[in-house]
């Protein structure tokens, strides 16, 4: 049986959906029962038969950081999707995101040792390589700096990362794949948000640029390095590179609204997060910005697929298209009067 965690989140929901169209049998842990809803969702934008599906998945309630439900869990599994993990830029979710990203992969990989699991793929992200001093496109073979460039969510993983190679240094059958940013339907309060920010009137833009990968792609790939048996390495999962201007002006051509036009400065945005943390703190808000959104939306970082379409002989879905796709996913669910997160 597979074990699948972060069921619930925008990959999680993907891979439970490429996973259940297969004979194999899987479990997906969760902890608020209200987000299979949301994963039912998902399954109904590519199936007619949504709840057929669902019944496949065998949902089990656990938490990474309960060591008895996750042994609960782990009973019959022979392999492991280890997509659970806090993603945060909000310093009130410090604690929280090092606390489950390390601790918790910590965990789920000694009881895979344990039990002797035969296979593990864990999602760590682009976060985790060199990319304070690399020049050029980044490759695998990227090694951590430490920078204050570095978000605390990308030092979580970083470490949780490390905990995979230890899980493999002990025998752990184990596969790192490295997602850049991922885009897909569905979570639009969250991992989709972007689009939703620029349906309701983006404006501005920074000089940025990142990487950026279909959620399809990255499901396709994970279970592709699974069922051929390729452990003990990491590999990139990105599509293409793109300047933030470009990839919301895609996502403003495909929503039918106005492309951002007013570039923000480095130092622009440097006294946004000041003005926002100062705000936020009088009003007893959540800021809207943060010094780490700040500092990776001026950032330039370009990613390099070469090992993972050479391993597998990997096609990936044009970014444009990915955009397309989910802003048309969008555009139906506010048509159906389900509220996108608006």
């Amino acid at each position: 049986m597979i074990l699948v965690s972060g069921g619930t989140g925008l990959l999680g929901s993907h891979l439970l959906y490429d996973l259940s169209k297969r004979d194999q049998p899987v479990r997906a842990i969760y902890r608020n029962p209200g987000r299979k809803d949301l994963v039912r969702r998902v399954f109904s934008y590519y199936s007619p038969e949504p709840d057929e599906l669902m019944r496949k998945i065998e949902w089990i309630a656990a938490d990474l950081l309960d060591s008895g439900s996750m042994e609960d869990a782990m009973e019959g599994i022979s392999e492991v999707y280890h997509a659970g993990a806090v993603v945060s830029f909000y310093p009130e979710d410090h604690r929280k995101m090092w606390m489950v990203n390390i601790k918790g992969t910590a965990g789920l990989v000694n009881l895979s040792l344990d039990r002797g699991i035969r296979k593990f793929c864990y999602v760590s992200s682009v976060a985790t390589l060199g990319r304070a001093d690399t020049a050029g496109e980044i490759n695998e073979d990227a090694h951590w700096s430490p920078s204050r460039k570095n978000s605390v969510y990308s030092q979580s993983k970083f470490a949780a990362e490390r905990e995979v190679w230890r899980g493999m240094a002990e025998g752990l059958p184990a596969v790192i794949v490295q997602p850049s940013v991922i885009l897909g339907p569905g979570f639009w309060e969250e991992n989709s948000g972007l689009f939703r920010l620029v349906y309701k009137g983006l404006r501005y833009y920074t000089r940025g640029i990142n990487g950026y990968v279909d959620v399809r792609d990255v499901t396709r790939v994970m279970i592709r390095l699974m069922e051929d048996n390729i452990f003990g390495d990491r590999f990139i999962v990105s599509s293409g590179n793109l300047t933030y201007q470009q990839l919301f002006t895609l996502m403003a051509k495909y929503l039918g609204k106005p492309a951002p036009a007013k570039h923000v400065p480095s130092f622009l945005s440097g006294i946004a997060w000041r003005a926002e943390a100062v705000r936020s703190y009088l009003f007893r808000t959540k800021p809207v910005i943060t010094r780490e959104m700040a500092t990776t939306a001026s950032q330039e970082y370009a990613y390099s697929n070469d090992r993972i379409r050479e391993k597998l002989g990997f096609v990936f879905l044009p970014t444009e298209e990915s955009i397309r796709d989910t802003c048309e996913l969008f555009l139906t669910e506010l048509g159906q009067g389900i509220p996108a997160g608006l």
